[in-house]
């Protein structure tokens, strides 16, 4: 007997770019008994011996029944070889069904004819076979079939066995019902059971043997799984058992009173590529790769979409992320965009918008309401005057922020504004608010039972309105309450020409920027201001560095006029 066996039996997954055709595996089947343990162990001894060696190995091997005892065979993927019970039930064409059964018996028959059949316990069942998936099942749950312990198949594995085949016989749905029917809103218990079953798209084969007793072939109850395939098509291979490469062969124990024991092999013996097939296989990837690049590229196009010279294109996806300190719950925000001179939008773009009311939620002290509402501007800037050198207006954002009670009656919370960033990139801006306050007790109780407050005519009162042209705006007067604060997550994204041949004459272009930009202007004069504090203050650090009589001294003009 073998004194040890292969008992990992798991699954093996193979990633694979040849196609599986190519795929082909040699199985090798032999009966381990206590004749043939008996007939090595007499071989090594006579193979030891010099003399008379080749006599006596002959003479055992004839004792030994090699024919009935252990079967090689090589299979191709999807290869098929017919069993003893498959070769006897071909043979009557009246128990031919399909056009398959009817090729079956076409092989048989020439198989028989012209004696070419080169297995004899070893054979195939491939995905084609109406009875592919179902014997598998049978088989595990009848042998321990390269197992330990016996396993029997669920109601979902036994409807999945055979998925692929009830699809192929799968009829058209008739047209008298109608579709709002599809859908089963009471389904029984059979219903569910015929019907939800996941449907699976591989390609199965399965190499089998018969190992019945000589002289026994052909009985269904004898048929036992060696080895199934799995492919999907794209490039997964899954073989279960894997192959040995060099380990112990497995073991496979049959039923009945005899308990027979067989040695399982599985060896790849597919052709090797040749390397001159195989840089003239990498050769025809890249020719397809760049054609399916170039014609990627026809779709899409060369040219880059760019806005028109002296044009500025600004783009803001933006997002209320979330509101926080207002008196009231059940929150939700008006929002609209006012575009200054030299700025415009599309026709179709939006300029306003409301998020969907939010109820707030405690976290740590305050009651937060998040919205998480996005929204999205595009705008384009063009300067009125080639020598204009004034630093543009950016785009204003207003919101308000109004609340709702349970009569659907809304009170307002809060204004705010939000500047657009003059730089481009990722900005988390959070804005404050206020409201229009009125003094007195009545206008209290009129806003906590009926609902309204004071309200701005003009929303953008909130910054600097719009129809100002002084030079001193007055508030005095005016009783505004702080209230809560609006948190805005905003993406921005600068385009124009000048961008673009200012990197390509690699120098800058100051005026152009200036005029488009605006944020390398803006740049320049904080970095003025800057460096104008910190002189500032080194001068203020000296001077508190000197005595008091130097600075006295010093503090007096040099000279004097003596008029």
């Amino acid at each position: 007997m073998a004194d040890s066996w292969n008992t990992d039996t798991g699954e093996a997954v193979y990633r694979s770019r040849d196609v599986v055709k190519n795929l082909k595996m040699k199985v090798r089947i032999e009966k381990v008994t206590s004749t043939t343990a008996l007939s090595q162990h007499l071989q090594q001894q006579v193979l030891s011996q010099h003399d008379g060696g080749a006599i006596e190995l002959e003479t055992l091997t004839s004792q030994g029944h090699k024919g009935d005892n252990e079967e090689e065979l090589v299979v191709g993927w999807q290869e098929k070889f017919f069993s003893q019970y498959e070769m006897e039930l071909f043979q009557n064409e009246a128990v031919c069904q399909t056009p398959l059964d009817r090729q079956y018996h076409k092989e048989v028959k020439a198989l028989n004819r012209n004696k070419s059949r080169r297995n004899n316990r070893i054979f195939t069942y491939t995905d084609h076979d109406r009875y592919t998936n179902c014997l598998l099942f049978h088989q595990l749950q009848a042998t321990d079939l390269l197992t330990p312990t016996k396993s029997s198949p669920t109601f979902l594995a036994e409807r999945m066995a055979s998925v692929r085949h009830r699809r192929q016989d799968r009829h058209t749905m008739d047209c008298s019902i109608p579709k709002s029917k599809i859908v089963n809103w009471e389904p029984t218990e059979e219903f569910v059971k015929s019907s939800h079953v996941v449907n699976n798209a591989m390609q199965t084969m399965h190499i089998m043997a018969d190992l019945a007793p000589p002289g026994s072939l052909g009985q269904k109850e004898n048929e036992c799984l060696l080895v199934t395939i799995k492919t999907d098509g794209n490039g997964t291979v899954i073989l279960k058992p894997d192959f040995n490469k060099g380990k112990e062969p497995y073991r496979i124990v049959t039923e009945g009173e005899r308990r027979e024991v067989w040695r399982l092999t599985v060896e790849n013996v597919s052709t090797a590529m040749k390397p001159d097939d195989k840089e003239k296989e990498q050769n025809m990837y890249k020719d397809l790769y760049v054609r399916h690049k170039d014609y990627l590229n026809s779709l899409v196009g060369q040219d880059f979409e760019m806005p028109p010279g002296g044009i500025l294109r600004y783009l803001m996806n933006g997002e209320i992320i979330s509101a926080k300190g207002f008196e009231y719950d059940n929150l939700y925000i008006h929002f609209f965009m006012e575009l200054p001179n030299n700025w415009s939008s599309l026709p179709f773009q939006s300029l306003s918008g409301v998020t969907q009311t939010c109820r707030t939620k405690t976290s740590g002290k305050e009651n937060v309401a998040y919205f998480s509402f996005p929204f999205s501007f595009e705008t384009f800037y063009m300067s009125e005057k080639e020598s204009d050198e004034s630093i543009p207006q950016w785009p204003v954002l207003y919101f308000k922020v109004l609340s709702l009670d349970f009569w659907q009656r809304y009170r307002t919370e809060g204004y705010g504004y939000l500047l657009f960033p003059a730089i481009p990139g990722k900005h988390i801006i959070t804005c404050h608010t206020w409201r229009p306050l009125q003094i007195g007790t009545v206008s209290a109780l009129r806003r906590f039972f009926i609902g309204g407050s004071p309200e701005l005519e003009d929303n953008s009162y909130v910054r600097i309105p719009g129809t100002f042209k002084g030079e001193r705006l007055s508030r005095f007067g005016f009783y505004t309450e702080t209230t809560g604060s609006v948190t805005f997550n905003l993406h921005c994204m600068q385009q124009a020409r000048a961008f673009v041949d200012a990197s390509m004459l690699k120098k800058r272009r100051q005026k152009v920027f200036d005029q488009l930009g605006g944020f390398s202007q803006q740049g320049a004069v904080c970095t003025i201001l800057e460096a104008f504090q910190r002189a500032r203050t080194k001068m203020q650090e000296a001077r508190e560095s000197l005595p008091r009589d130097l600075i006295s001294t010093t503090s007096q003009p040099p000279f004097e006029s003596s008029a």
